[in-house]
């Protein structure tokens, strides 16, 4: 046993025991080894190559997109790497625990949350989740996470492995990724449970953003039903609908100064098993209101089909619908507004262990008459692309 120097003229005076200072040691090496034990390590690498069909643009246009945008057409890419250390809640009525968890690669800038300000994040480091867990013992136990974490709305989410497609939908690019802030959720029952939280200005990912803008906040919330075991099968069909008040308001074009209303997110979306084994329906539908200026709005809603074909297999189909003021989805045009529809085919197969190989066709359409695509003046743009994901 090795003995600090000043525990060692401790016990060479007598004021401390040897056995004493053994049992101290023992117990903080104890203490930090179960800590550990409790501590997994996981995440991903996620990468892809995709084409875009069209004539002599090396750099193609597409709107619509967030992590496959025009600098990943016609390219073999490194999407991001994911790193995760996490200890989860466990049963006690005193429950605490903690996420961390970063990306590492270009998709890092386009999350964009650092804390160096509003600019753009040019670092390839982000950091995607970092909170401490608690329970308090009341009722059937109220969560709480302190620190950066998911937003309580969307279908889709940022972490490629966990979304049904490679490319997200139109309905995720008007969507807070994540929030700096406080968040409270509790289940009620078997069927209901809520969410709510507060946190620093909402329309960016940006960590502490508040700075600068003294009593500027973000409130959301989020109520969600489950169907139970007694709803046959139906049963695991899940409801959710939610709203984030982002408490900063727009800025009107041409203007140096805010608008005077905030920007607001609704949400409500959904899973449901079907009677045919293996097959499974999803519908969500997003509006977002003064995201561009005052009194414009953007607002999108899309279905989803997931089929479990073998045990290897897997295949998930994305139809949308989006509109919205001029500029909206990062449209420019000189219609009244943007309208456009996109459909998305994903081939999932799983040859290798703890891989994700997948192969996805998708086609984008304006609506409006205006060419939007490519070298701006095509209405159609088909992507071809091709994701593969080890997790770990």
């Amino acid at each position: 046993m090795k003995c600090h120097k000043w525990t060692a003229g401790l016990v060479a005076a007598g004021v401390v025991s040897l056995g004493s200072v053994a049992l101290a040691e023992e117990a903080a090496q104890h203490a930090v080894n179960t800590a550990l034990q409790s501590t997994t390590l996981s995440g991903y690498v996620s990468t892809s190559a995709i084409w875009m069909f069209g004539k002599n643009v090396p750099s193609p246009a597409v709107v619509g997109r967030s992590f496959d945008g025009s600098a990943k057409q016609n390219n073999i890419n490194l999407d991001v790497v994911n790193l995760t250390l996490e200890k989860p809640l466990d049963e006690g009525q005193w429950s605490a625990g903690y996420k961390v968890s970063t990306w590492l690669g270009p998709d890092a800038n386009t999350l964009n949350s650092t804390s160096s300000g509003l600019g753009f994040n040019t670092s390839d480091f982000a950091i995607r989740n970092a909170y401490v867990s608690l329970r308090a013992p009341i009722g059937n136990g109220l969560d709480f996470k302190f620190g950066v974490w998911d937003t309580l709305i969307g279908y889709e989410t940022a972490d490629s492995p966990n979304d049904p497609n490679f490319s997200r939908s139109y309905a995720f690019g008007i969507e807070p990724i994540q929030h700096t802030g406080v968040q409270a959720s509790y289940k009620i029952n078997d069927i209901i449970s809520i969410a709510g939280g507060v946190a620093d200005r909402g329309d960016v990912n940006t960590i502490n953003a508040n700075s600068g803008m003294r009593g500027v906040w973000t409130y959301l919330g989020s109520i969600t039903l489950t169907a139970p075991e007694s709803a046959g099968w139906l049963k695991g069909a899940s409801l959710t609908a939610g709203a984030v008040d982002s408490g900063i308001t727009s800025v009107t074009p041409g203007k140096t100064v805010p608008g005077t209303a905030d920007v607001v997110n609704y949400y409500v979306g959904g899973t449901m098993p079907l009677p045919i084994s293996n097959l499974s329906l999803g519908a969500s539908y997003d509006y977002r209101a003064n995201g561009l200026f005052d009194k414009s709005y953007e607002n999108a809603v899309g279905g989803y089909l997931s089929w479990q074909a073998t045990e290897k297999l897997k295949l998930n189909g994305r139809g949308e619908y989006a509109s919205g003021s001029n500029g909206a989805f990062g449209e420019i045009t000189t219609a009244d507004n943007v309208k456009l529809l996109g459909v998305t085919g994903t081939l999932d197969y799983s040859l290798w262990a703890n891989a994700i190989t997948r192969l996805e066709v998708r086609w984008d359409h304006a609506l409006n008459g205006q060419g939007v695509f490519l070298d701006s003046n095509a209405r159609n743009a088909i992507s071809l692309a091709m994701n593969v994901i080890y997790k770990f």
